[in-house]
Formats: C-alpha cells, structure tokens, sequence
C-alpha cells in the first residue's frame, strides 16, 4: 500500500494591495511622526535675557549688562528684545535668568544705597550682590558697646581703600529701606563700623 504525502502548498510573496501591509505601513508612519513631533516641541526654546553682571537692588539696567539665553521657560523672565526699564529689586547673580519680578519702577523702589567705612578687611566672599550684616561698635564711659545695626542688607558696591594688605577703610554701599536711612546713619555716626557676611 502506498502512502500518499501531503504536498506543501507554496508560499505567495504579499501583493501590495495586502490590507496587513497597508496598515503597518500607517502604523510605522503615525509612530516617526509622533516622535518627530515629540522631539520638536522638547526642543521649543525661546530667547530670554541673563544677567551679565551681577544686578544689585536699585541699578538701573540696560542691555550692555545682559547676555542672551536660549532656553525653555514660561513668562517668568524678560524674553530677549523686550524693553528693559526700571531698576532691579533684588539681586540677580552672573549668569541668571532675568526675572520679570526683578524689575520695577525707579519710583517703586523702597531702598537706598548708604556708605559705611568698615573698619575691619572684609571677608573675601562680601561683594557686590552679598547679603551683610552691619555692626556698629561705640567707646561708652565704661566699656565698649557693639551692636547690629543692619541684618541681611544687600552689598551694591564697595570702594576698595589704597591702603596695603587689606587693612579696612573700605567703604562699603549697603541698600537700606529709606524709612529707615536716618535711624540706620544715626547707629553708624561716629561709630567703629564692621561688616560681616549675613545669612
């Protein structure tokens, strides 16, 4: 008896009319272009202004004094070609993003920079932009007295004295609230004056 095989039926190569080719290909087709359109709004930047140099409270500042930076933020900073007025409120590091809120009107601005001569070399870290604390040391009849007499105010420059080795004298701009400029010149009047870093 003879044993019959069954013979292989041979294989078709997939006409292109072939609905499962058709829909891989869409399928294929709507992933790249979700990707790519993924990686285009990833990449969305937009240019904003940076400080150059360091902004301290009351300087007024103009477009010499910052850089552009192309990077992805909301309306919190100062987009690149805005116009820039008024005078910074707060201090904005070397290279920071310029914050909308940084800025004010001259006129809305509370602070006023005061010379002090501070008697003691300052700390290498105390610059332009730190935060001090200001002491004020008097010769009482009995015993010298110390006592602070500005916390956390901010440095806006500093007038380096001639003298060698850092031996003080270095006048120092400190902005203060200027309902409290008189109180604050008062303190300081005649008084052996050191600045130290803040908190």
């Amino acid at each position: 008896m003879t044993q019959v095989r069954p013979t292989a039926a041979r294989l078709r190569r997939p006409s292109w009319r072939d609905p499962r080719l058709i829909v891989g290909a869409l399928l294929v087709a709507i992933a790249v272009a979700g990707v790519v359109v993924m990686l285009r709004d990833a990449d969305r930047t937009e240019p904003v202004y940076a400080a150059r140099v360091t902004l301290v409270p009351g300087m007024a500042v103009d477009e010499g004094m910052l850089a552009i930076a192309h990077v992805r933020v909301g309306d919190a900073y100062v987009r690149a070609g805005a116009a820039v007025e008024g005078v910074v409120a707060r201090t904005v590091e070397a290279g920071e993003l310029l914050p909308a809120a940084a800025l004010v009107d001259a006129q809305d601005f509370d602070g006023r920079p005061v010379p002090v001569t501070a008697e003691l070399p300052l700390a290498e870290d105390v610059r332009p932009g730190s935060v001090v604390d200001v002491w004020a040391t008097r010769d009482d009849a009995d015993a010298p007295t110390t006592r602070r007499v500005a916390r956390n105010v901010v440095v806006s420059a500093i007038d380096t004295a001639d003298g060698a080795f850092g031996a003080g004298g270095d006048t120092v701009w400190v902005v203060i609230d200027a309902d409290e400029v008189g109180a604050f010149l008062d303190a300081v009047a005649g008084a052996q004056v050191t600045v130290v870093g803040g908190a």
